[in-house]
């Protein structure tokens, strides 16, 4: 495990995940911040699973997310590519196994019908208004995003990428290389 007192905080990233008219967009920033330098401004944190039938975005450490993304393809290929099904199986393994219980990140999943938010705590949050966020920008995003749902006509993969660069206008670990995914 990481010690807060000799180790720098590899902080990295804001994902969005927004859900209008039947359709799902994700949209990640591409920093990642080693203390208060920028060690790299293209990372990819948002991909697609399953043939391209699901999306899939993570925050936090990257090695920890590409383990955890291994082991929700995993779970989507048993489970029939049933999304909450999966989800719920990666939380419990992930709270419960050894390994997986020190893994730092957060996910977030989403295909044409669900939208989850999985935490090595054991959650696994749906989304009320179709808003999912998560890093450090996320709050930012989130907020920007939600006014724009209540206020603007713009899709789902407009308003995650222009809440997305609102993020990062406010947070300085979110930059302007944006990837959106849409399904």
């Amino acid at each position: 495990m990481r010690n807060p007192e000799t180790s720098p905080i590899i902080r990295s990233t804001t994902v969005l995940l927004v859900r209008r008219n039947g359709k799902a967009a994700m949209a990640g920033d591409g920093q990642v911040t080693l203390g208060d330098t920028v060690i790299k401004s293209s990372a990819r944190k948002v991909r697609r699973l399953l043939n391209g039938k699901i999306v899939a975005g993570f925050a936090g450490s990257t090695a920890d997310a590409f383990s955890l993304l291994a082991r929700f393809e995993t779970k989507l290929e048993q489970f029939q590519g049933q999304l909450e099904r999966a989800a719920i199986e990666l939380s419990k393994d992930w709270r419960t196994d050894k390994y997986l219980r020190n893994l730092e990140a957060l996910l977030i999943v989403a295909d044409d019908k669900d939208a989850f938010l999985i935490s090595g705590k054991g959650d696994v949050i749906a989304s009320d208004d179709g808003l999912l966020a998560v890093g450090s920008g996320s709050m930012y995003a989130l907020a920007a995003a939600r006014a724009m749902m209540r206020h603007t006509e713009l899709n789902a993969a407009q308003i995650a990428e222009e809440a997305l660069r609102i993020a990062g206008e406010i947070c300085i670990y979110t930059n302007s290389e944006i990837i959106v995914e849409e399904i």
